[in-house]
């Protein structure tokens, strides 16, 4: 795989996690891991660490 394929898909995966992110909010839907429950501050602070990680990563590949 070459770097430019890579920051692509890796790009398209945090774009991913931040929709789902921005959705869990919209609609409040409970995240619950290994039954332990995640509070709603944690999507926010997912959805601005996701976005510059997409943003980073989709960038460098444009630059390829």
């Amino acid at each position: 795989m070459s770097q430019k394929a890579f920051n692509w898909t890796t790009g398209v995966i945090f774009l991913a996690i931040l929709v789902l992110h921005i959705l869990r909010l919209v609609y409040g839907w409970d995240g619950v891991i290994g039954g332990v429950a995640i509070p709603m501050w944690a999507s926010w602070v997912s959805i601005v660490v996701s976005a510059y990680l997409a943003y980073i990563a989709i960038s460098l590949a444009s630059k390829l």
